[in-house]
C-alpha cells in the first residue's frame, strides 16, 4: 500500500497531527512523518513534551506514546532533502500538512522548499498527487488568503480544520475525531466513525 506523507508544521494544533498519526497506524496505513523544527518547539513549549530528532527513537517514541502496533512509520529529519520522500520517483497515496501555519503555506505557494515539508509539497504538486493543507491561522490576511487560493488553484485541497456542534460533541476528544475525519473525507478516507450530518428533524 502507498504510503501517506504526515507533515507537521509549527503551527498551534498538534493533537490534531497526533490523532490523525494514531488513527492512520491503528488502520493499518504506512505513514512517511516529517516534523518541522517548529514543530519540535511547539511540543515543547504547549505540551511540555521534548519529542526525539533521531528517527528510529522517534518512531518508537510515537508507537509507544500511541500504544499503535500497526502500519508501517518512517520518521524523517526535517532538513534531510536526500529522503526518499523528497523525490517524485517515490509513490505516495497523498500528502497531508496538519497543521499548517502561514509561513510553510507561503514557501509552498512560492517554490522555495527550505525544508523537507514543503519539498515534498513541491513533489505532490508537480506529480499531480493530492496535497491536502490544513491551514491554522486567525485571522487571515489578505497575503495569506492569495496563497492559499494560489495553492488551490495549483491543485492543493485547502482543508482548514474548522469544528461543527451538529456532530453533538461531548468531549474535546469527540471534536478532534470530527476535524480529523473531515480533512480525510477529502481522500475519501474513513478513520473513525464520527457523527454526522443527518438532515434536520420533522
Amino acid at each position: 500500500m502507498e504510503p501517506y506523507v504526515l507533515a507537521i508544521s509549527g503551527a498551534s494544533a498538534q493533537p490534531l497531527a497526533e490523532r490523525a498519526l494514531q488513527l492512520l497506524l491503528n488502520n493499518d496505513r504506512n505513514v512517511d512523518l516529517i516534523l518541522s523544527k517548529g514543530a519540535h518547539q511547539v511540543w515543547t513549549a504547549e505540551q511540555g513534551i521534548k519529542i526525539p530528532i533521531d528517527s528510529e527513537t522517534q518512531e518508537q517514541f510515537w508507537r509507544e506514546r500511541l500504544g499503535a502496533k500497526s502500519g508501517t512509520l518512517r520518521c524523517h529529519h526535517w532538513n534531510d532533502q536526500s529522503a526518499s520522500i523528497a523525490s517524485g520517483s517515490y509513490r505516495t497515496k497523498a500528502m497531508l500538512i496538519i497543521p499548517c501555519s502561514m509561513g510553510t503555506v507561503g514557501r509552498i505557494n512560492s517554490g522555495f522548499a527550505l525544508n523537507l515539508i514543503e519539498r515534498c509539497a513541491d513533489v505532490h504538486l508537480k506529480e499531480r498527487r493530492p496535497l491536502v493543507i490544513a491551514p491554522r491561522e486567525m485571522p487571515l490576511s489578505l497575503i495569506h488568503l492569495r496563497n492559499l487560493t494560489h495553492l488551490a488553484e495549483a491543485g492543493a485541497i485547502i482543508s482548514p480544520p474548522i469544528p461543527a456542534w451538529y456532530s453533538n460533541p461531548q468531549t474535546l476528544d469527540d471534536m478532534v475525531d470530527f476535524l480529523i475525519s473531515r480533512i480525510f473525507d477529502v481522500l475519501n478516507e474513513s478513520l473513525v466513525p464520527i457523527n454526522r450530518w443527518g438532515g434536520t428533524k420533522k
